[in-house]
């Protein structure tokens, strides 16, 4: 797994073991894939031109978590949202929070709507985490709301030990209240590889590699279907589904990541708008060129 191999490569070469571009062809299992976790460490800002860790990328290797969570984190100290991005970042590192008994689909379904925010998934799984906090961490909140509070207290340990780290490295942890906006904004800074615009014929297309995705039921975005969207993962099951999805502007993607991104020139037509041709409706009454502008009489 890409995600996997960047961490390695971030470790060993924050260990100073060996170059990194060294370790990369050792590593992984073929040259394409080593070259894809360099790039990925790159645009996240984790390594240099000369492929050597960064200030940034030296801190994310502090962390026990994917390079992007960990610059989802790190980003959200200069956003004023640490505190709750260190909730969702907690909260992703555990397996599902909401069961769904056979007997009372209906009834869970319910309930789990009572908690989805409009800003999407990530914000979601912050309310599930505030409510359990503000209703003193009961169990039996947890079963009336169909949530895994086994799952719940494995967040909070590892929030507890996250906590422990930004603390070592004197990271402010802040609140932004309910200005949800800023944590948008840092799931982009750790996920914009992850975005994807809306299709006009079925549902998104990824920004990195243009493939089609879809987003999944449970999402709390299903019945909204935003223009732009980041996501934390695609599972491949019927169809490629996004997995906690975020709803975002698409500027953001600009302004977080000005080394992957770049606003389009709306004087160049790209590859693909090249390729397609319009052509008129075939009317046999008519010569073939005289739908053209150039050929109508002016008077």
């Amino acid at each position: 797994v890409c995600v996997r191999v960047c961490v390695y490569l971030m470790l060993v070469a924050y260990e100073g073991v060996c170059d990194s571009l060294d370790v990369m062809l050792w590593v992984c299992p073929g040259a394409s894939r080593a070259l894809q976790a360099l790039e990925v460490l790159y645009s996240l800002g984790a390594l240099d031109d000369e492929g050597l860790l960064t200030r940034l990328g030296r801190r994310m290797a502090e962390f026990p978590l994917e390079p992007n969570q960990a610059k989802m984190l790190i980003q959200s100290t200069h956003l004023g949202c640490s505190d709750e991005i260190l909730t969702i970042v907690s909260m992703l590192s555990v397996q599902t929070i909401f069961y769904r008994p056979k007997e009372k689909q209906a009834l869970a379904d319910q309930k789990k709507a009572k908690f989805h925010m409009p800003e999407g998934d990530h914000v979601t799984l912050l309310n599930v985490f505030n409510s359990w906090k503000n209703n003193k961490f009961s169990n039996p909140w947890c079963y009336e709301n169909f949530v895994q509070a086994r799952n719940l207290r494995r967040a909070a340990d590892v929030r507890k030990q996250l906590l422990g780290i930004m603390d070592r490295h004197k990271l402010d942890v802040v609140s932004c209240g309910k200005n949800f906006k800023r944590v948008q904004q840092a799931v982009v800074s750790g996920f914009f590889r992850n975005s994807a615009k809306k299709d006009p014929q079925e549902g998104y297309k990824t920004q990195v590699d243009q493939q089609v995705a879809y987003m999944h039921p449970n999402s709390s975005l299903y019945n909204r279907q935003p223009e732009w969207v980041v996501y934390h993962e695609i599972t491949l099951t019927t169809r490629e589904y996004m997995r906690e999805i975020t709803a975002i502007e698409p500027k953001w993607l600009v302004e977080f990541a000005p080394a992957f991104f770049k606003v389009a020139d709306p004087t160049r037509m790209t590859k693909r708008k090249r390729q397609e041709r319009i052509e008129p409706l075939f009317n046999k009454y008519e010569e073939p060129n005289a739908w053209r502008i150039s050929r109508v009489r002016r008077f």
